[in-house]
């Protein structure tokens, strides 16, 4: 916890949040809880479920925010997406007031805000009908996040998920040195490659982590949740963490999403060069977040591998896989 800490002033605060702080934040505006509350699975941020009183209870979200991840201008900005976006009848759970025009609360110096439960069903695949769907949704969320920019959110490039997170594992010794020069050559030949590629692509506010894991089909339709990593990118990063697969049938259903986000908004086939490439980034950017949260317990307790050499080693060779596919990719094209 000594650790934890010093990475940030706030970080015990956070760690041993108790359910009555919870509670007290949740009731600001006169919400009444009922005391029943659960936990929800959130590596990066603490989320509860609580249940408010009424006839009949309700529930809402609570979402406390990680000391030092986002500062209340990058959260504003968020909770400012979601407006938008609900304003045009697009279905996403917005922020509750907690006061007058104010979304963000503080509890010991922790931001947090409140969201709606939003009941639904969690889709494990896609049917062709769900891509379509989804594709006109997807270009009508990325219709407005082409009309203004979020200067305070993280940018998606070669740079911000490869190159700084890199800087970052060599410079806290994260990598053990059996791998570290194997881990460095391999990341900065893929970076080297992939550079070039996203030279002239538009960038524009997207979802960022836009995976099944974040949708729930609910009564008001298909409803993207958790906007946590918001960021300005590529429209091809919601695309293809939506159908993932590079196999044929993957290849098949996000040709039919983007037929349907076609619809609604342009799409140039070239831009789907970086999907390989957006998914090795992510292969970097996941292995950092882990080891920058690693003073954490909770993820000491979930990624057991974590900065073993075999961890590291399946990393190499998982970049050097992306490389591969890029490269035959290249040669075909």
């Amino acid at each position: 916890m000594e650790q934890l800490l010093e990475k940030h002033p706030l970080a015990t605060r956070f760690a041993r949040l108790t359910p009555e702080q919870v509670q007290d934040a949740v009731e600001v505006g006169g919400r009444r809880c009922t005391g029943r509350f659960y936990t929800l699975n959130s590596y990066e941020n603490r989320v509860y479920q609580l249940e408010l009183e009424g006839d009949p209870p309700g529930w809402v979200v609570g979402k406390f925010y990680r000391p030092g991840r986002w500062s209340r201008e990058t959260i504003a900005a968020e909770h400012g997406f979601l407006a938008e976006l609900a304003e045009l009848e697009i279905s996403v759970a917005c922020p509750f007031e907690l006061g007058p025009g104010e979304t963000i609360g503080e509890v010991e110096g922790i931001l947090y805000a409140l969201f709606p439960w939003v009941r639904g069903r969690a889709p494990q695949e896609l049917s062709d009908d769900d891509a379509a769907l989804l594709g006109r949704l997807i270009a009508r969320i990325h219709n407005v996040g082409a009309s203004r920019d979020a200067p305070a959110r993280r940018r998606l490039s070669p740079e911000s998920y490869g190159r700084e997170n890199l800087r970052y594992l060599l410079e806290t010794d994260a990598l053990p040195v059996d791998v570290r020069a194997s881990y460095r050559a391999t990341v900065e030949a893929l970076l080297d490659r992939i550079e070039p590629l996203f030279a002239g692509v538009p960038v524009h506010r997207i979802h960022g982590d836009c995976h099944l894991g974040n949708l729930l089909f609910a009564p008001a339709g298909p409803t993207f949740l958790d906007f946590d990593d918001f960021c300005v990118g590529p429209a091809v990063q919601d695309i293809w963490m939506l159908v993932p697969s590079y196999d044929e049938d993957g290849q098949r259903q996000r040709a039919i999403l983007l037929d349907a986000y076609r619809q609604f908004r342009d799409f140039a086939d070239a831009w789907l060069r970086l999907v390989e490439p957006l998914r090795a980034l992510r292969y970097v950017n996941y292995a950092t977040w882990i080891a920058r949260r690693w003073q954490d317990p909770t993820f000491q307790r979930t990624f057991i591998q974590f900065g073993t050499l075999q961890y590291w080693e399946g990393q190499v060779q998982d970049v050097g896989e992306q490389i591969a596919r890029i490269d035959h990719a290249l040669a075909s094209s």
